[in-house]
């Protein structure tokens, strides 16, 4: 059965980058994004080995299990593929790339991934991620050692733990089988999207439900106003609903298709690295797969890392504590310079403090009982002194309590 619905592929260079390692393909039946590692030619052909190879599926399936299979050895071949081609050419020594695959089989999305480019899907309103990134950060996130958050500016956020390379026969491929319906909408990227865009502002875009084109041009542009460090690729899968029956010849986008990329173009002279000495100067990697022993250098990093944080949180929080205690203590160091005139009981008392108090804890306390009765205090005098009179000092207080005493003397 043929796929209903509509599609498109993009990619960009990004404003950093100066080529494109990325690859994308848009077909009938066949969606793929390939982000390629290893520097000039290096992930140009990878990833484009990768899509030119899984582009040879893009054709009805009998059976999902058919099409989970054909993937898998698809993925499996191109490895070898990966392998034989640096055997010819050691100055490719160290390229690979993520795949992230997407055929569609009746009401069936059969899904092939690896690495950390990703496949979303939009339904109800709401984005869900359904591949896992195969990362250094995603094992920390999983393990709750960081949030997701915090995992997106981890300084090894790049770090791949799988990838399709030139080391490994037999990638560790993760493939499974999800229902779609019609109004689902699948979106493929590589991580120079949703690395710099988060997916608040993806489902946002999503959500608009404006043509594949429309949403991917408004995707990359997101992406291209948040600096694009990296290749941008995108490709959006609608299935049935708004937009009409995808027809026209398959896409293909980013290095795969430029077919130079396939060629295998001839080693740039120039500085080698001095880890392949064989290899070209490359620019700086995307991705890194590292070894076992790397891993546990990496861990530990990690570990000093949480270890400097929390130093710092609880030095951080003995400085606020500090200065709250300092400002608390000058606060209340004024509160003590302070007077006022006020009662007791029935007698007329000079109070030291504010007339305030801070919950429990009282800001005054009596400096002198001066022995005045309220009770032989006129009206006024005896109100004003019930609602407490301020004083700008001491002596302040003891002259309003000497008026009071002439008032007393005069009268009797």
């Amino acid at each position: 059965m043929v796929f209903e619905g509509s599609s498109v592929a993009i990619s960009h260079t990004g404003k950093v980058r100066s080529n494109n390692q990325d690859s994308g393909y848009s077909g009938s039946n066949l969606f793929v994004v390939a982000d390629g590692m290893g520097g000039h030619a290096g992930g140009d052909v990878a990833s484009s080995l990768a899509v030119h190879r899984l582009q040879e599926l893009d054709h009805p399936f009998a059976t999902t299990g058919d099409a989970e299979q054909e993937l898998q050895e698809a993925i499996t071949s191109t490895a070898t593929l990966l392998i034989d081609t640096v055997a010819e050419r050691p100055e490719l020594a160290g390229m690979g790339t993520t795949v992230s695959a997407l055929a569609m089989v009746d009401d069936y999305a059969v899904i092939a991934h690896i690495g950390d480019s990703r496949i979303y899907l939009y339904r109800d309103d709401a984005l869900t991620q359904i591949t896992t990134d195969h990362t250094f950060v995603q094992r920390l996130v999983d393990s709750g050692r960081i949030t997701p958050e915090e995992a997106r500016y981890h300084p090894r956020r790049s770090v791949l733990m799988r990838v399709l390379g030139d080391m490994d026969p037999d990638p560790d491929v993760d493939t499974f089988i999800m229902p779609t319906q019609p109004g689902d909408r699948w979106l493929l990227c590589s991580d120079g999207l949703s690395g710099v865009v988060d997916d608040a502002h993806t489902a946002k875009v999503l959500g608009q439900h404006l043509p594949p084109g429309r949403t991917a041009d408004l995707l990359l542009k997101q992406a291209l106003d948040a600096g694009a460090p990296d290749n941008v690729t995108v490709v959006i899968v609608d299935v049935g609903g708004n937009h009409p029956m995808f027809s026209g010849t398959p896409t293909i986008v980013g290095s795969a298709s430029n077919p130079q990329g396939v060629e295998v173009p001839a080693a740039r002279p120039g500085r080698t690295s001095w880890l392949h000495p064989g290899r070209q100067a490359a620019n700086e990697p995307t991705h890194f797969e590292p070894a076992a022993e790397f891993l546990e250098e990496l861990i530990e990093e990690d570990r000093r890392r949480a270890r400097r944080r929390r130093v710092w949180w609880i030095v951080g929080l003995v400085v606020i504590l500090a200065a709250l205690t300092a400002s608390a203590i000058g606060a209340y160091s004024w509160t003590q310079s302070r007077y006022f005139v006020g009662s007791d009981d029935d007698t007329v008392v000079i109070y030291r403090g504010i007339q305030q108090d801070i919950g429990p804890i009282s800001l005054s306390s009596v400096h002198e009982d001066t022995g005045i009765l309220l009770s032989d205090l006129p009206f006024y005098q005896r109100l004003a002194v019930q609602q407490t009179i301020s004083a700008r000092s001491l002596a302040d207080a003891e002259a309003i309590v000497e008026t009071m005493r002439r008032t007393l003397e005069g009268g009797s």
